[in-house]
């Protein structure tokens, strides 16, 4: 068992039928860092495939997006954390570089602005969605973010202080949100966003990015 006092972070990976993608993605964790797969209600395998890759896995029964990054949350151990998306579209080893400022004193919280390549890799639908919400959260909060940035890092003990209670698609704005009232230095930067490995279950459809955005718009009411 690695020791806590010896990782340099965790990455928090919410996991839901992602057999195709986890072989990639546990490849890219980088030196020093633990993954900590938050299985969601997998039938693929998903949770062997990531034990036997190395990985800590995490079951939450609780559907929800918010539910697997809290559940992630909680059960790591390291003071750095980041979250990131399973399916391969983002990767993991980007960890260390976005976790940086925050390991520096220099910011307090890091999302990963998205810069998408390839085709597919970001639907219109979802960018618009996107775009939309980033509107209401610097109305909301005075951040001029461009993107919510699914991959993050920010401290462990600070995040919990938060009190995130959002346990579906709102997580990540909620987290933003009380981030921005409590003062916290908020920074984007810059990372490539790939076509997803599998099917998406949120914003690979007009449907899933509707009920995403009402989640994140419940969050900002």
């Amino acid at each position: 068992m690695t020791d806590p006092t010896l990782l340099r972070g965790e990455i928090v990976l919410p996991c839901l039928n992602e057999a195709r993608a986890l072989p990639w993605v546990l490849s890219r964790i980088p030196d020093g860092w633990r993954a900590v797969v938050v299985d969601n209600g997998s039938t693929d395998g998903s949770a062997e495939i990531a034990r036997k890759l190395g990985a800590r896995v995490v079951h939450e029964p609780r559907r929800g997006f918010g539910a697997a990054c809290h559940a992630g949350l909680l059960a790591a151990e390291a003071k750095i954390v980041a979250f990131c998306d399973c399916d391969a579209s983002l990767d993991p080893a980007e960890a260390e570089r976005i976790a940086a400022p925050v390991r520096e004193g220099t910011a307090d919280l890091v999302l990963a602005r998205r810069r998408p390549t390839g085709r597919g890799a970001w639907p219109l639908h979802a960018r618009v969605g996107n775009r939309a919400l980033a509107r209401m959260v610097r109305r909301r909060t005075g951040l001029r973010l461009h993107d919510l940035g699914p991959l993050r890092a920010a401290r462990r003990r600070e995040l919990l202080e938060l009190g995130l209670t959002d346990r579906r698609s709102g997580y990540p704005l909620q987290m933003v949100v009380r981030a921005a009232d409590a003062g916290w230095r908020v920074t984007e930067t810059e990372v490539v966003y790939r076509p997803r490995t599998g099917r998406s279950k949120v914003t690979g459809t007009w449907r899933g990015t509707w009920q995403a955005v009402n989640d994140m718009r419940m969050v900002l009411r």
